[in-house]
């Protein structure tokens, strides 16, 4: 695991489904290409809606309306740090919709190696590498997963 950084951050993403798309952000680096919700830390003195809005507003330049709480789960995401380092997070899985006439687009402060906002199609995430991957299991079953709100653990 690494060495693991002290605290537990909490952070808020969000499930955009639309026509049996999800819109994810695209990040490219020197390890390729990958793909990720929508969403992000939680800062002190926020609530999760409040902190996924912010988010949201930051990566995929838009507001967003909360419908419910999907999932809850933990995940022990590995950083980009000298020496590698993992820090422990509560993610929080929340059902979100964007105005109709959304077009994917970055915000004005996007993600680390963000390079697009994109439409997937649900039947199609085992073809790309989603972060954490787990997900991409409960995903291509939208909206049958709704069933189990505790995932476990990530990987």
């Amino acid at each position: 695991m690494g060495n693991l950084t002290p605290g537990i951050r909490n952070a808020a993403r969000a499930l955009i489904v639309r026509d049996g798309h999800l819109l994810l952000l695209r990040k490219e680096d020197e390890l390729g290409e990958r793909y990720a919700l929508p969403g992000g830390a939680q800062e002190a003195g926020e609530t999760l809606p409040v902190a996924l809005n912010r988010e949201c507003l930051e990566e995929i330049n838009t507001e967003v309306v909360i419908r419910d709480l999907l999932h809850v789960a933990d995940w022990f995401k590995p950083r980009d740090t000298i020496p590698p380092s993992t820090r422990q997070r509560v993610e929080f899985l929340f059902d979100y919709t964007v105005p109709e006439n959304y077009q994917p687009r970055n915000g004005h402060r996007p993600d680390k190696h963000q390079v697009d906002v994109v439409w997937k199609k649900l039947g199609e995430l085992q073809d790309i590498q989603l972060l954490p991957q787990t997900l991409t299991g409960y995903l291509m079953d939208y909206p049958k997963s709704g069933k189990n709100i505790y995932l476990g653990m990530l990987d």
